[in-house]
């Protein structure tokens, strides 16, 4: 079993449009960081985040915010987390198995940018859409932090071995 397993089952038993970026996206992508959360861009319509949500609510995670998490499918309650609560991610957690995932809600990469041209990546029966390197290195710089720098170098390496392909 692979880490958040339970959740890519659900997503893809339920058709939910994501893209996996962040740390995973960089393991997943060829490079070994030390990571434990899941960062994820989804359609933002309405019905997906419904879904999201639900399987999330599902599998016994909650929100750290003292909101209802199902105010994130609500485009005005979304933009005004964005802009008058600076929120950039929405977070459920798992605290009994440490489990973390976060919704990306504001992003210079949009859900419908990097599902353009997503690598999908097999793993066992489940096909894990997962950023280009290209957008994950985009989404890494505006973000500018260490790790995210780090996160940077080891993409292009990777990105270079892969031309030489």
């Amino acid at each position: 079993m692979i880490l958040y397993e339970e959740i890519f089952r659900e997503f893809q038993k339920q058709k939910v449009k994501y893209v996996l970026v962040g740390g995973l996206a960089v393991n997943l992508l060829g490079s070994l960081r030390s990571t434990a959360d899941m960062d994820i861009l989804v359609e933002m319509s309405g019905v997906n985040l419904k879904k999201v949500v639900t399987i999330l609510k599902k599998e016994g995670y909650r929100v750290k915010q003292p909101v209802d998490p199902m105010g994130i499918a609500d485009e005005q309650t979304r933009h005004d987390w964005i802009h008058n609560k600076h929120m950039r991610a929405f977070n459920f957690y798992k605290y009994d198995e440490m489990k973390e995932v976060d919704i990306i809600i504001e992003s210079p990469i949009t859900f419908e940018i990097a599902d353009k041209d997503p690598v999908r990546i097999k793993i066992n029966d489940m096909i894990l859409p997962v950023i280009s390197i290209t957008n994950l290195i985009k989404m890494k710089m505006a973000a500018g932090r260490d790790t995210d720098k780090l996160d940077i170098k080891e993409l292009k390496k990777i990105k270079k071995i892969m031309r030489k392909k």
